[in-house]
């Protein structure tokens, strides 16, 4: 499937833009190895594919470079078609040459995500690989960097392309008997067909739950500090950043406005907020913090109410979890600190123990954030996690058309009606994987990706 558009040659930067050591140039086309070869100082035409040749590159008598020319012939290619990746010097400025250069032989500069669009067209990847190759290159952590690893594997695409087999199995029996409607003859015995929906909506409910988990693992997960002054937020937050990040003190509100840094744990990005101490108090400009404490509670993945043991009673803890759940549906833990201060109480089991400015009990505390965000979810079970909004909404919607599938079955509709919903259903799992596609939905998706991509 090769849109006419896409039939050209192509030529773009890889490596990032900029002076460096080494700069990558990619020329994608029918036409690559016959424009690198005519400014090549040895022949390129009769070289093997996957082979590395060191020469010059010529602008007529004028040297540009000293560089090494690396050839792909299709479709063993990254995209599927005749490559040449061109290592040249990292001046800006025999970048700026080679571009022009081969542009003048007759390419066009690439398009954002055009080398991918270009695999995922020629058949080297389905839609969800493509756009995995992206999500790795915004890796932020070692979890982003798995899941999107994963993706690009292809198993996930794998996985629905053989839920959307088995639909299609049962589609062409509906399809089937519609050709027989006059006779009442039935194909797709209408109990298998109920249990086959009922266990891919099983494995489509899985997938869609796992969402929350793999969204907040690509785009990091905000944490709010909740606390009364005092409590110890600031220096909780210097403990895990290990740096004076945030001014401690002894004098209450000394946090007027919210202080965000982020650290890895467990491979996960975690956006820590230490916000302003929630009280009543007629410091006008306090207020606006404690304003901005319960804002960002709401905003919050999770949020750590934080609370000094010795000096706050358990009524005002009550107080202070229901303010948050009344402002917030973000998930709670509750940490007591300063215990090395001692224990006038003892503190119930669910709770952490901590001592911010020791350090002491910190490793625990991150350990529960991160069981928090994976749960059932655990990068290492094989689970496939959708990390992808695009993925998640077309998940849904085949949901809610297997949903209408099972209704219909039950009120016993013809089944021309059920070849619509089961059809709605293969639509939604198609534009997964690319099956089904729009010029819209293509330059949307590689759109966002960097040029030399």
């Amino acid at each position: 499937m090769m849109i006419p558009q896409y039939q050209d040659t192509v030529v773009a930067l890889s490596t990032a833009p900029g002076l460096g050591a080494i700069a990558v140039l990619r020329i994608s086309g029918k036409d690559s190895f016959s424009l690198a070869d005519a400014v090549f100082s040895k022949s390129l035409l009769d070289k093997e594919s996957h082979t590395a040749h060191f020469g010059r590159i010529k602008d007529g008598d004028r040297v540009l470079d000293e560089v090494v020319v690396v050839l792909f012939k299709g479709p063993n290619s990254y995209t599927g078609e005749d490559t040449v990746e061109i290592s040249c010097h990292g001046s800006v400025y025999i970048q700026e040459q080679l571009l022009e250069l081969f542009i003048r032989g007759g390419a066009r500069m690439a398009k954002p995500g055009e080398f991918s669009m270009r695999a995922f067209l020629n058949g080297k990847m389905d839609l969800s690989q493509a756009e995995a190759v992206n999500d790795l290159i915004e890796a932020q952590g070692d979890a982003a960097h798995e899941l999107a690893l994963n993706q690009m594997r292809g198993g996930f695409g794998k996985e629905i392309a053989v839920l959307r087999d088995e639909l299609i199995h049962f589609a062409s029996l509906i399809e089937l008997e519609l050709d027989f409607a006059e006779e009442d003859v039935v194909f797709a015995n209408r109990t298998d067909l109920s249990d086959l929906v009922n266990a891919l909506q099983k494995k489509l409910k899985r997938l869609v739950d796992s969402f929350a988990t793999g969204n907040v693992i690509r785009n990091g997960v905000p944490v709010a500090i909740i606390g009364r002054p005092n409590a110890g937020k600031s220096t909780l937050l210097n403990a895990f950043l290990n740096e004076e990040r945030a001014i401690v003190s002894a004098i209450a509100g000394t946090t007027r406005d919210t202080i965000e840094d982020v650290i890895s744990i467990a491979g996960i990005q975690f956006r820590f907020i230490d916000t302003a101490g929630i009280r009543d108090t007629v410091d006008e400009i306090e207020a606006i913090g404690v304003k901005r404490s319960l804002e960002k509670a709401s905003e919050a993945r999770i949020i750590i109410y934080l609370y000094d043991h010795k000096n706050t009673t358990s009524e005002e803890v009550e107080f202070d979890l229901n303010l948050l759940r009344e402002n917030s549906k973000s998930e709670i833990l509750v940490v007591a600190n300063k215990i090395d201060e001692g224990q006038n109480v003892q503190l119930p089991a669910e709770q952490l123990q901590i001592s911010a400015k020791e350090k002491r009990g910190i490793e625990e505390l991150q350990d529960a954030l991160s069981s928090t965000i994976l749960k059932n979810n655990s990068l290492d079970s094989g689970n496939t996690i959708v990390s992808n909004a695009r993925h998640y909404e077309a998940l849904t919607g085949a949901l809610k058309s297997l949903d209408e599938v099972l209704t219909g079955i039950s009120s016993d509709i013809s089944g021309d009606f059920l070849a619509i919903d089961i059809r709605r259903a293969l639509h939604f799992l198609g534009e997964i994987t690319g099956e089904i596609t729009t010029d819209d939905l293509l330059g949307n998706i590689f759109g966002k990706f960097c040029i030399g991509k």
